[in-house]
């Protein structure tokens, strides 16, 4: 297909009411710029944040709305002023289209904090374009915000490391995982299938999953676990009191966080990093929770270009795999009532049958 020919079609949503009736629409990308990029979509990860999104969850979107920011496919057209890519390159786009280019966040690889940024769906550019997401048959990014895939990797299984696989690699790396380091993972689903394989791939001397089932045991445990804690025992929180160096939280339901328990087992100064969004506030927490052992606690923001290239190198290299079921496009009402009732193991990626 030459670029004359691409088409901008999509499975929108048209009202939070009913989130999970999608209908398809011709839509009008941003506005061609010289250091954009055209790609041909041909597979899309479905994320917990398109639920929050297409739901109301996180507010009133902007209707009508095409998800979906795990994009992948293949190049059909680059601006003039492109260098990174050129039509035929398999290309990838995750949670984020634009920033500004001149704050200090933007200048330090960390542009995904970037206060003037925009995402994939669900936002406006600074001309008023509205961005849509990747369950449609084409996408148009800065090239920056677009990434290079490894042929070893297959599309499909590509498509969710763009959102899910980012978001729990970023913070591994950026709060310490690595030898010597105990790293709990809490929450064996999409983020926390990828941030098993993450932590053991970085190194870490022990990666402990932490879970309110005990079905995923198995799993867990090919993935690079352990250990393996059932958070509904009231005493997990005294047996690995004092000896976790990092928690990375995948939870996506407030009042399934034991955050208090979860905290008593850092080690002095060990931090829980909290990866996920849910909908409602966090659980209660008394101060002297992060007091008694010095403990920090804080978030996390998907990943820069700089994290998301070195992700996918280290996929490769210690063969990090993407556990997916791939629906049509079609069927993509389906896809999103699966992850909102916690059906999916691990991820859905959709196929595009426009």
């Amino acid at each position: 297909m030459s670029s004359n020919d691409l088409q901008f079609k999509g499975y929108a949503v048209h009202d939070t009411k009913d989130w999970d009736k999608f209908q398809v629409i011709d839509f009008k990308p941003k506005e061609q710029g010289d250091h954009d990029v055209d790609i041909k979509i041909e597979f899309c990860g479905v994320c917990a944040s398109d639920v929050h999104t297409i739901t109301g969850g996180w507010g009133k979107p902007i209707l009508p709305i095409i998800p979906g920011h795990e994009v992948v496919g293949h190049v059909v057209r680059v601006g003039s002023k492109v260098t990174e890519f050129k039509v035929g390159d398999r290309a990838g786009v995750g949670a984020q289209v634009l920033s500004c280019f001149k704050c200090e966040r933007c200048k330090t690889d960390n542009e995904q904090y970037c206060t003037n940024g925009v995402d994939t769906y669900n936002a406006k550019y600074p001309n008023g374009d509205v961005a849509q997401g990747g369950y449609s048959t084409a996408i148009r990014a800065h090239e920056h915000f677009v990434l290079p895939l490894p042929k070893e990797l297959p599309l499909e299984e590509v498509a969710p490391m763009l959102c899910a696989g980012l978001t729990v690699y970023s913070p591994l790396v950026w709060n310490g995982a690595g030898p010597g380091k105990v790293v709990a993972i809490v929450g064996i689903g999409g983020l926390g299938h990828f941030a098993l394989q993450f932590a053991r791939a970085l190194g870490a001397e022990k990666v402990i999953a932490f879970s309110h089932s005990p079905d995923k045991k198995d799993d867990a445990m090919k993935l690079g676990a352990t250990d393996y804690v059932l958070t509904n025992d009231k005493k997990f929180a005294e047996t690995w009191a004092g000896k976790i160096d990092l928690i990375i939280n995948t939870t996506d339901v407030s009042d399934a966080i034991p955050l208090t328990d979860l905290l008593k087992t850092l080690k002095v100064h060990g931090r829980c990093i909290l990866v996920s969004i849910p909908d409602e506030k966090l659980p209660d927490l008394q101060a002297f929770a992060l007091a008694s052992n010095g403990a920090l606690l804080g978030g996390s923001k998907i990943g820069s270009k700089k994290d998301a290239v070195s992700m996918l190198d280290l996929a490769v290299k210690k063969n990090v795999k993407s556990i997916i079921q791939v629906l049509p496009m079609r069927e993509a009402g389906t896809a999103v009532r699966n992850v909102k009732e916690n059906k999916v193991r691990y991820r859905h990626v959709l196929k595009v049958d426009i």
